[in-house]
């Protein structure tokens, strides 16, 4: 059953929460695409630090909101120049390749032919246009992101502050330098247009979609998680003093190990990362928390960990 949905404003926390709020709901058989605009606004994922990752006092004056999404991934910005996609689906019908098809082919109607490149992007000549992100809830998965159509490209510069180790593994000097806004690419191209555009290839590729159900019920829900989601907890997340730290950049992403060390063992371990799978930096933490502050012990409790390869090799590699 396919289902379609758009946001009635530009507030992020209530649009990033009723994204998350589907998730959480939709049933087995069902897909659902949601469209949502945001006014200004910097998008940090689940597991990054926003004093890092932002320019939290230019933030602060302009009135920018901050928002922590679910997902993994990079920090990203958001202003009305920008139209924001979610397919969300129970397992049995989620297909990222065929997701992302439906992208690529409203795309194609204003004659832009993108492609995806690297892990999560789409790109047109090299240039990013739009970047996703993934997120696993029970039954449900979760792809959304971001295309840049008429979006102030300046404040990429001005608000985001991103490890010298990403833009460095790029091969790039600035955030400006490697995005592009679609409307450059094609004068047809708007926020509305593309709306329509999107709804149009979903249905080609998925049948008729219906409304998607949102009753007073699950307005309530939604406003209960936007609070929760608004709250100063999620948003910033801890920033305790830390003894060592330790940064890389690797395929999977960007990792930041922070560490407190008391008595010879890791009293404490924070991971802080744009890799694409959410639940990696938490599942660090937890197999490295009471391990011995060495070498050796710190690399054998990553070992057996899934998906934490790299980092074992990494971290096996430090001078400590």
């Amino acid at each position: 059953m396919p289902y379609f949905l758009t946001a009635p404003r530009g507030d992020a926390y209530e649009n990033l929460a009723r994204d998350e709020l589907v998730l959480n709901e939709l049933a087995s058989g069902e897909i659902a695409l949601y469209l949502y605009v945001n006014d200004r606004a910097v998008i940090v994922g689940r597991n990054q630090n926003p004093y890092i990752e932002c320019d939290m006092d230019k933030l602060n004056a302009d009135g920018v909101q901050l928002v922590r999404r679910i997902s993994g991934g990079g920090a990203v910005w958001h202003d009305s120049g920008n139209l924001n996609y979610s397919f969300i689906a129970s397992d049995d019908v989620y297909d990222e390749k065929r997701q992302l098809r439906v992208v690529l082919s409203a795309l194609s109607g204003f004659g832009i032919a993108a492609e995806i490149s690297g892990r999560n992007d789409l790109c047109v000549n090299g240039l990013k246009v739009s970047g996703t992100a993934v997120c696993k809830r029970g039954n449900n998965r979760l792809q959304h992101g971001t295309l840049l159509i008429a979006a102030e490209l300046g404040a990429l510069p001005k608000y985001l502050t991103p490890s010298k180790l990403k833009l460095e593994a790029k091969g790039i000097k600035s955030v400006r330098a490697r995005v592009c806004n679609l409307n450059e690419l094609s004068a047809e191209i708007t926020v509305e247009g593309m709306k329509t555009a999107l709804k149009e290839a979903f249905e080609r590729e998925y049948g008729k979609a219906e409304a998607y159900p949102m009753d007073g019920a699950f307005a309530s829900r939604l406003e209960k998680l936007t609070r929760e989601r608004m709250s100063r907890d999620w948003r910033m997340g801890e920033s305790p003093r830390y003894d060592v730290e330790f940064e890389t950049r690797l395929s999977i992403g960007s990792v930041r190990l922070c560490l407190n060390v008391a008595g010879g063992r890791i009293a404490m371990c924070s991971v802080y990362s744009d890799c694409m799978d959410d639940s990696l930096p938490k599942a660090v933490s937890d197999v490295l928390t009471g391990a011995a502050f060495d070498v050796k012990s710190m690399t054998e409790a990553l070992k057996p960990l899934k998906g934490a390869a790299e980092i074992a090799d990494w971290v096996a590699g430090l001078s400590i």
